[in-house]
């Protein structure tokens, strides 16, 4: 069959109950004269049995569809698409992308009802003998919740996940590395503050031990989350690891910092835009990079911050420690009390994260002060 515009297509003409219909068999030259008259015989072969060769061929391409959407693969797309609409954290989301990259090669396009424990246990080992072993604990977990959204959604009837968690070596915890002396902190403090870099990552630097907070809820700081008149930076629910708004008493110090990114951010949203683009924040390694060139690799991260106020604020014992888990946005391990303890000691907390940040400007002018005493 030549169309008007000159295109080629093979087509077999067939009667069925008296009813003349036509089949395309591919386009000429991709389907080639040798082929198409294989195809036609099995047209041919199928109306002998009394069946519509076209319909066959269109329950063969259905048949194919919904095995395709059965698989490891395509469930894992739709299981994350489900937790990003119910406000998953963006970091989580990040993190849920990149998991299924992972066993796509050995079982993205087995069909999830397929994935047996020795095959679901022989790609996590693979992984976990190659040096990851966090990383394949988290698989596992990850599995387990992908092929038991296919259970509940009817594509599946057994999860052999869960089964192999006393099947994989255990990984070594490792904690991040922070510094809790004084006096090393005071000399970090004035490492980051000599640092003469790109400047959202001087400031991320510098504000990063004021606030404490999780490194993925500073580098995407948001303009519009922050009250800097009130000395208030409010993170939404969809960042915070716990899933719920986080309400952060900013010092003076850090406002200050914050409002130095002004002029710089050239209209961007995020507070700290990135090097190569206003319409992103630096990147999840920024901090810690810059960390690693000021010499403090193995010794602090981005993260480790965290760690840093939470032991000297604790040995201070000035501040109960009600106070300080909230200011570190942990969750209470009492779950009955935390249903009953819903206070925010907003008073208490603003009060020490300005105590905290005159310490730490005490700590990084030390050396200063010293020796004008001397």
């Amino acid at each position: 069959m030549v169309s008007p515009t000159g295109s080629k297509r093979w087509q077999f003409k067939y009667k069925l109950a008296g009813v003349e219909r036509k089949m395309s068999l591919g386009a000429y030259p991709a389907v080639s004269l040798k082929r198409a008259r294989s195809l036609r015989d099995e047209a041919r072969a199928t109306l002998a049995e009394g069946k519509d060769p076209s319909q066959q061929r269109q329950m063969k391409k259905i048949a194919a569809a919904t095995e395709a959407a059965h698989t490891f693969g395509s469930i894992a797309r739709e299981y994350i698409a489900k937790r990003t609409a119910e406000g998953l954290a963006e970091t989580t989301i990040a993190k849920s992308n990149w998991l299924p990259s992972l066993p796509e090669p050995r079982l993205g396009k087995v069909p999830v009802a397929d994935i047996t424990a020795p095959l679901l246990l022989g790609v996590l080992q693979e992984i976990g003998n190659s040096g990851r072993r966090e990383t394949a604990r988290r698989l596992r977990s990850f599995a387990g919740r992908v092929i038991n959204h296919a259970v509940i959604t009817g594509r599946a009837t057994n999860n052999p996940a869960p089964a192999l968690h006393r099947a994989l070596v255990t990984p070594t915890v490792r904690h991040h590395p922070a510094i809790i002396d004084p006096d090393r902190l005071g000399a970090l403090l004035r490492a980051i503050a000599d640092y003469a870099g790109y400047p959202s990552t001087s400031a991320a630097l510098q504000l990063s031990p004021h606030l404490f907070q999780r490194p993925g809820e500073i580098r995407t700081m948001r303009w519009n989350e922050l009250d800097l008149a009130a000395g208030k930076w409010t993170i939404p629910a969809t960042k915070t690891k716990m899933r719920r708004e986080h309400e952060v008493p900013l010092s003076e110090q850090a406002v200050a910092i914050i409002r130095s990114m002004i002029p710089i951010s050239g209209g961007s949203e995020f507070v700290f835009p990135a090097f190569h683009t206003m319409k992103k924040p630096i990147s999840e390694n920024t901090v810690n990079q810059a960390l690693r060139r000021m010499g403090y690799a193995g010794m602090m991260t981005a993260h480790g911050f965290r760690a840093t106020a939470s032991s000297l604020l604790n040995e201070e014992g000035r501040w109960p420690p009600d106070i300080i888990e909230h200011a570190l946005a942990h969750k209470d391990r009492d779950a009955v009390r935390a249903i009953y303890n819903r206070t925010t000691y907003w008073k208490a907390r603003a009060e020490m994260m300005q105590a905290w940040s005159d310490r730490l400007d005490v700590l990084r002018d030390g050396e200063f002060i010293m020796q004008l005493a001397a």
